[in-house]
C-alpha cells in the first residue's frame, strides 16, 4: 500500500497541518465545555480517526510494540494529554493568540530539559535565542503591560501555558526514545491513555449542546486525525530551514481568528514578544550565530 509518505507537496501538507491547527482556539472556545471534557472527547474522536486510519493503512497491527515501548509511550500519553488541559485552560483565562504564542516556547524546553537531565551540551548561541525566547515570552504575556488584562486569572493563564508547553516538551523526548515507531500510532497511544485517564473526570453524562459535539469532534477529527497525519507525512521530506518558517503559520492563524472573532488584537508588546520567540525558535533551529567580539590582548575569540 502507498505510504502518505510519499505525497508530491510536502510543504502545502505542513501549511495546511499549521492552518488546521490554528484554528483549536476557536474550536475549543464555542465548544463551550470544560478542558477536561474537551481533552476527554479530543482523546475519543481522536483515536477512533487514528485507528481507523492506521487498520486502511496496515500500520495495525504492529509487531514493533513490545511492553517497554508501550509503557514508554503511556507515559508520554500521560504527560500529552495533561498538556492539552492545561493549554486549553489557558485559553479561557488569557486569550487564544496570547495562549498560542506563549505555548511556543515548546523547543527551548526541550533543549533545556536535554541540559539538565541528559548532560547535553548547550553552546553560547543558543544560550543567547533562549534568553531572547524567554524575553519574548514577558513581552507576549501581556503581564508587563497595564492594559487591564493582567489579574491573576491572567497569570494563572500563562502560568498554564508555561506548564503545557513543558510537558509538550517532555513527551517529546520520550517520544524519541521510541525509535521508528510511526508517529500515527504513538500518538493513538497517546490519545487512548488520555480516554482512560479522563473517563472518570469527564464529565460524560451531563446533557451537550448538539452544536458542542461537532465542534468536539473536529478537534479530535482534524486536529489530533488529519493535522497530525499531515505534519508526520511532511516532515522527512523537508528540511529543517522549511519547517522552522512554515510553522509559524500556526500562531499566525490563531492571531487572526482571536482578532476577527473575539476582537483580541494584539498590544505593540506583545507583538514584539511574538516577534522574539520567532527569531528565537529559527536561530536555534538554523544554527544562527551571534558575532562575537574578539579580545584584543590575547587575539582569540570569546569561547562559544
Amino acid at each position: 500500500m502507498r505510504d502518505i509518505s510519499t505525497a508530491r507537496f510536502p510543504a502545502a501538507s505542513l501549511a495546511l497541518a499549521m492552518v488546521i491547527a490554528g484554528t483549536v482556539g476557536a474550536f475549543v472556545t464555542e465548544s463551550g465545555q470544560h478542558p477536561i471534557t474537551v481533552v476527554f472527547w479530543r482523546c475519543v474522536f481522536g483515536s477512533l480517526f487514528l485507528a481507523a486510519w492506521c487498520l486502511l493503512r496496515g500500520y495495525l497491527p504492529d509487531r514493533t510494540l513490545s511492553p517497554s515501548r508501550l509503557a514508554l509511550a503511556a507515559l508520554g500519553g500521560v504527560c500529552m494529554v495533561l498538556s492539552w488541559t492545561a493549554f486549553f485552560a489557558g485559553f479561557a483565562m488569557t486569550s487564544i493568540a496570547t495562549t498560542t504564542i506563549v505555548y511556543h516556547v515548546q523547543p527551548f524546553f526541550v533543549v533545556l530539559i536535554g541540559v539538565v537531565f541528559l548532560k547535553e551540551r548547550i553552546s553560547l548561541d543558543q544560550t543567547l535565542w533562549m534568553l531572547g525566547a524567554f524575553l519574548g515570552v514577558v513581552l507576549a504575556s501581556g503581564l508587563v503591560v497595564t492594559h487591564g488584562h493582567a489579574d491573576a486569572k491572567w497569570a494563572l493563564g500563562i502560568a498554564l501555558t508555561l506548564g503545557a508547553a513543558l510537558l509538550y516538551a517532555v513527551a517529546t523526548i520520550l517520544a524519541k526514545g521510541l525509535g521508528q515507531q510511526r508517529a500515527e500510532i504513538t500518538v493513538l497511544c497517546q490519545t487512548l491513555v488520555g480516554v482512560v485517564m479522563l473517563a472518570p473526570f469527564a464529565d460524560i453524562g451531563h446533557p451537550m449542546p448538539s452544536a458542542s459535539w461537532g465542534w468536539l469532534a473536529g478537534i479530535g477529527v482534524l486536529h489530533t486525525g488529519i493535522a497530525y497525519v499531515l505534519m508526520n507525512s511532511a516532515f522527512p521530506r523537508l528540511t529543517t530551514p522549511v519547517i522552522g518558517v512554515i510553522t509559524f503559520i500556526y500562531p499566525v492563524v490563531a492571531i487572526i481568528i482571536d482578532w476577527a472573532l473575539y476582537a483580541h488584537p494584539l498590544g505593540p508588546a506583545q507583538a514584539a514578544g511574538m516577534v522574539l520567540i520567532a527569531l528565537a525558535t529559527l536561530g536555534v533551529r538554523l544554527g544562527w550565530r551571534f558575532p562575537m567580539r574578539r579580545v584584543p590582548a590575547t587575539g582569540t575569540c570569546l569561547s562559544r
